[in-house]
């Protein structure tokens, strides 16, 4: 008899990954006490690949109302919403790798649960959040996501900022994919029992649908590569860019994991000829 396959959240990672998507105007249909206290425990639960720890805080409107200097602003983007979740995570190194890692993991938490959930790192007002959540001096708050039900129907902002149905186009195979090194691309048909990996990977959202993920398979070692875009750099005060990087490990490695794809992530960087200038490398998964 075949092994049971389990299912990390319920239901397979990749039915949810697709289904996921950014939801700008909310229904005013709260959220059950039951279902708030259920993500609030599940906060225990999530871990990332490093020693770096990241606080969540669900916030609720009307429960800090009272306090006329706190006033969670989204500038217009969100319409709807009363609740959010704030992440706190440490100022240490790799930590926006981490958080991206672990948000992703509770955004798509979220998903399952029928909640609509949207990444937001600069609609939002940042100073107000940071006070709601009480913010140590070791911390930083890069991001926050609302969090409730969908609306059947699109505020105007959101028609305008999204005006074709169906998902935003991503990058094809061989513009993200490699085989040993940075001038053979990786076919999908070699990819063998990592295809659905690499596509989850692919299929995940990124700042700007920039997908700045580059990855290299050599001898069953798949080399992370954060392919920059100087403008985010200067926009923000921390890396945008790497939040995305710890999306993709996660979209990987739990696709992997309910494959039956055993491995591990391993920093030491690759000897690799012809590195692009502005590519990075992030994180190695080894296969075992």
């Amino acid at each position: 008899m075949d092994e049971e396959r389990v299912f990390l959240l319920g239901e397979p990672v990749v039915e949810i990954i697709r289904r996921r998507k950014s939801v700008r105007t909310y229904s005013k249909l709260p959220i059950p006490a039951e279902v708030k206290d259920k993500v609030r425990q599940y906060f225990q639960q999530l871990k990332g690949p490093f020693e770096i720890g990241i606080r969540f805080e669900l916030l609720d409107k009307l429960e800090i109302k009272a306090d006329e200097k706190i006033k969670l602003g989204t500038y217009g983007v969100i319409q709807g919403a009363s609740s959010f979740i704030a992440a706190a995570v440490e100022k240490k190194e790799r930590n926006m790798e981490q958080l991206g890692y672990v948000f992703e993991h509770l955004i798509l938490f979220l998903t399952s649960l029928g909640l609509g959930t949207c990444w937001m790192a600069a609609t939002f007002n940042k100073s107000k959040f940071s006070k709601a959540i009480e913010i140590g001096t070791d911390e930083i708050l890069p991001i926050v996501t609302p969090v409730g039900y969908a609306s059947e129907r699109r505020s105007l902002i959101e028609t305008l900022m999204k005006p074709f149905p169906g998902p935003r186009k991503r990058k094809a195979w061989n513009e993200l994919f490699f085989e040993n090194n940075f001038n053979t691309l990786l076919d999908r048909a070699d990819a063998g029992a990592h295809a659905i990996p690499l596509e989850m990977v692919r299929l995940a959202p990124s700042a700007s649908n920039k997908q700045p993920w580059r990855i290299v398979r050599e001898n069953g070692r798949f080399h992370f590569y954060l392919a920059h875009d100087p403008l985010y750099r200067r926009i923000y005060s921390f890396d945008l860019q790497k939040i995305d990087m710890g999306i993709a490990m996660f979209h990987f490695e739990w696709t992997a994991k309910e494959a039956g794809l055993k491995g591990r992530w391993e920093i030491q960087p690759p000897v690799l000829k012809n590195v692009p200038r502005e590519w990075e490398h992030t994180i190695t998964w080894v296969s075992e």
